[in-house]
This record gives structure tokens, C-alpha cells and sequence, in this order.
């Protein structure tokens, strides 16, 4: 992988130009309860572990973008990229806020928190792997691509996920704050899908490194994301006042999947395990491209009602 232009479909070449925005958001969980989905508390624990997860990969994503917005060459993508970082700052900052609640509702997120702060601080910072010896200058351009490649496999289960979640009513039941908290998150996944598929194919010399490279990307982030919200869940779940739901804390990763398609097949309130499979594997096709996954305009119709983007905006406003 070497920086070049590469012939894959970018921002500048769709034919509809939608300018992504940071939207400030105001919500008060301090009435949400910790099973915010009534009776699924493993549904409530696997969600609520996403909020320990995203701030520090937000961030992260944020700073791989910084450093490739100096290669970028196409001014629309470059555009695209910038709206991208502001709003996903946005998001981590949003759920900060989010673990302040879990921890006043007596959890410890301190443990998986430095978990997750060694992927992205040190495994995935600017020394490939945490090896400062790698830290040269003519590896750096090759491991920003890499990353940026990372970016765009997660990128691609967040829109998968936005997507299940517009076309999902399971939440209208759960607390309204924190189901708002994730569909106002969600349907700005959908509203930026792309962009982080098209930087990595805009950084990419040619259409075959392009392809080859985010399929070995893929195998290696898919298992991992999958590991992660699972773990995320443990740690939470371990914590519960519950004794029954404590127990949930010593599942397998394989156990917690299975849990996941019986619950996504029963009610809905997760995507089932074999929808997220399936959507993965429409990666493999050499003409995928996110655009098709996802609809934005019903993205946007959430994002207009959404309490929290409603009331952020008045809160700017005034």
C-alpha cells in the first residue's frame, strides 16, 4: 500500500453531494436506568459496554484522519473527511458522558477502559504495533494507510449497525434518553458511510491493493470487534446488582454470540449475529461500495427529531 490515486469511487465521483455536520446534542440520563432495555439485561450490558469503547476510538479515528488529511488530493473527499472528524468527536464526547453515567450507576469501567486505551493509544498510535524501533519515516506512510484501512472495516459494522437500527423499532419500548443516545450516534453512521471506505481507496496506488488489502484488514478486525463488545459486556454484566445477571459475565465470546442471534431473532433489540455476518460479507465483492448500505435521507429524518440533535441545536442557538 502506497499513497497514489486510485481509480475506486470517491466523494467526487458519486453523483449526490451530501455535506456532513457536527451536530451538538443535550440528553440527561440521570433517570436512566442501567437495564435501559426492559427485561434484556445481557442486550442492556453488550450496549452499555459500547460507551467505554468509542470515546477512545473516536478520538483515535480523529487522529489518523488529521495526519491523512495531508495526502488527500480529491478537495471534496478532503471536505468529507474533515465533516467526518468533526462529527466523530462529537460522538466520543457524547459518550464520555455516557461512561459518567455507567459509573454513577455504581459500575467500574476503569479496567476494560485501559483495554481498550492500549488498542488505540499504543497497539494502533504512531509507533506500528507500540514498537517504537518501527517509528521510521519510511514506514509511517504505509502504517497510516493501514490504519486507515482499520478505520474503514469498523466503519463499515457502525453503518451496518445504523442501518439495523433506522429500520428497527425494538427501542421505542427501552428508555428514551439513552435509545436517542445511540439512534442519534447511528443515523450519523449511515449519513457518513462512505467516507472512510473512499479515503482508504483514494490512499491506495491501485484498485488490486486496494481490494486485497481490505479483505486482509477485514479478516483481521472483524473477529476483534466481535471480542471486544462481548468483553465490553462481561465487564459491565460482572458488576450487576443481579446475582442471575452477574452470571452472564463468566459466557464465552461463542456463548455471547448465540445469546445475541436468539435475542436479535426473538425481539430485535441487537442485530442477530447471522445479519451482522451476511452484511460483512458483502465486503468481499470487488464492486462493493458502503452507499448501498444504508439510506440517508432516512438517517436525516432521524437526526430532525431526535431529542438530544434538538435540543443541542437550541442550546447552540441560545
Amino acid at each position: 500500500m502506497t499513497l497514489g490515486a486510485s481509480s475506486t469511487r470517491t466523494a467526487s465521483s458519486t453523483n449526490t453531494r451530501h455535506r456532513l455536520q457536527a451536530r451538538r446534542v443535550a440528553f440527561d440520563l440521570s433517570r436512566s436506568p442501567l437495564h435501559w432495555i426492559p427485561g434484556d439485561p445481557l442486550s442492556s450490558h453488550l450496549i452499555n459496554g459500547i460507551n467505554l469503547l468509542l470515546p477512545a476510538g473516536e478520538l483515535w479515528f480523529c487522529r489518523v484522519y488529521n495526519q491523512a488529511l495531508l495526502h488527500i488530493t480529491d478537495p471534496i473527499l478532503r471536505e468529507d473527511v474533515q465533516g467526518f472528524i468533526r462529527q466523530e468527536g462529537m460522538h466520543a464526547q457524547a459518550h464520555r458522558k455516557a461512561e459518567l453515567w455507567l459509573q454513577e450507576q455504581g459500575m467500574d469501567v476503569s479496567t476494560y477502559r485501559r483495554r481498550v486505551d492500549f488498542v488505540f493509544q499504543q497497539l494502533l498510535g504512531d509507533a506500528p504495533l507500540g514498537l517504537k524501533p518501527l517509528q521510521h519515516r519510511w514506514l509511517a506512510r504505509h502504517w497510516l494507510i493501514a490504519r486507515v484501512g482499520i478505520v474503514a472495516a469498523i466503519e463499515h459494522f457502525t453503518g451496518l449497525l445504523g442501518d439495523w437500527c433506522m429500520n428497527s423499532d425494538s427501542w421505542d419500548k427501552a428508555d428514551p434518553v439513552v435509545a436517542d443516545l445511540f439512534r442519534w450516534h447511528l443515523a450519523e453512521e449511515v449519513e457518513h458511510r462512505s467516507v472512510a471506505f473512499d479515503l482508504y481507496a483514494h490512499l491506495c496506488r491501485t484498485q488490486t491493493g486496494f481490494y486485497l488489502s481490505r479483505q486482509a484488514l477485514m479478516a483481521l478486525v472483524f473477529p476483534l470487534f466481535l471480542q471486544f463488545i462481548a468483553e465490553g459486556g462481561r465487564s459491565l454484566a460482572g458488576q450487576d446488582p443481579d446475582p442471575a445477571v452477574r452470571k452472564l459475565a463468566r459466557r464465552t465470546t461463542a456463548r455471547i454470540l448465540l445469546d445475541i442471534e436468539r435475542i436479535g431473532r426473538r425481539n430485535d433489540n441487537v442485530p442477530t449475529f447471522s445479519l451482522i455476518a451476511r452484511r460483512t460479507l458483502r465486503w468481499v465483492a470487488p464492486g462493493f461500495h458502503p452507499e448501498s448500505e444504508g439510506d440517508t435521507a432516512q438517517a436525516m429524518a432521524y437526526i430532525a427529531r431526535s431529542p438530544a440533535a434538538t435540543a443541542g441545536a437550541l442550546n447552540r442557538a441560545s
